[in-house]
């Protein structure tokens, strides 16, 4: 089967460009990385892709608002684009300024706000799977190039963000929908209401996170591999595999 076409949207400011493309990479995917605005004058990009991420980073330096000032551009430039491509089950994943992307685009429920403490946070986390996930990013067994696994094994990585708490009104209601993708499974780093980490859309194919899976796509990239940190069960990885190979079934 062909390798599936991927795009990284990145804009002025966003720094985890080449990480995702190296996640998308081993996931078996060919990627390309494109400004936002290289997407606005080629809207074609995005139909001859399978799969997208919006990368993370501090687009427009967080200004005017994490993430608000790329979506304006995305919405505005390629807003059609983007619902057509959600539309056709295509799968679209945001993370971190992404994820701020994502909401403020209305592509995803709720909002971000500021972190509970009133600062930035950089730490590493551990994130739960929520077993009754839509989440085609989330499913319920997941193939890597290091083996398979259980929706049950949590995922450790980093976080580095100041507007990173989930904000919903009714997280009760987004849950029972499937919609919730993925909580907090170590301390809560920001506040988020239910612990929520991660959601997606109601149709499973948008999923948003804070926290960088990105960054731990090989064993070696925990502080603590060396001591038996972070094993394969608990790579980021999987989330790319699953993205891709959804896309490959399309």
């Amino acid at each position: 089967m062909s390798r599936v076409r991927a795009l990284v949207i990145a804009g002025p400011g966003t720094n985890r460009d080449n990480d995702v493309r190296q996640a998308l990479e081993l996931a078996g995917a060919d990627t390309r990385i494109v400004l936002a605005s290289e997407l606005v004058a080629q809207p074609t990009l995005l139909g001859d892709a399978g799969l997208a991420v919006v990368a993370g980073g501090f687009s427009y330096a967080d200004s005017l608002g994490a993430g608000r000032m790329l979506a304006l551009d995305l919405v505005l430039g390629v807003g059609d684009a983007l619902r057509s491509f959600v539309a056709d089950g295509r799968p679209l994943l945001g993370i971190c300024n992404g994820f701020q992307v994502l909401t403020a685009a209305g592509l995803l429920p709720g909002a971000l706000g500021h972190n509970a403490q009133g600062r930035f946070d950089c730490r590493w986390v551990v994130l739960d799977p929520v077993p009754n996930s839509v989440s085609i990013w989330t499913t319920s067994t997941w193939t890597t190039s290091i083996g398979t696994g259980d929706i049950t094994d949590p995922i450790h990585c980093p976080i580095a963000h100041g507007e990173g708490r989930y904000v919903h009104p009714d997280p009760d209601a987004l849950a029972a929908a499937g919609q919730v993708a993925l909580r907090y499974g170590s301390t809560n780093p920001n506040g988020s209401v239910a612990d929520i980490a991660g959601v997606c859309d109601p149709t499973g194919v948008v999923l948003g996170l804070m926290p960088h899976p990105e960054n731990h796509i090989v064993r070696r990239q925990h502080p603590r591999h060396s001591r038996g940190g972070g094993g394969d069960a608990h790579l980021g990885l999987r989330l790319f595999d699953n993205g891709v190979r959804h896309a490959k079934q399309l």
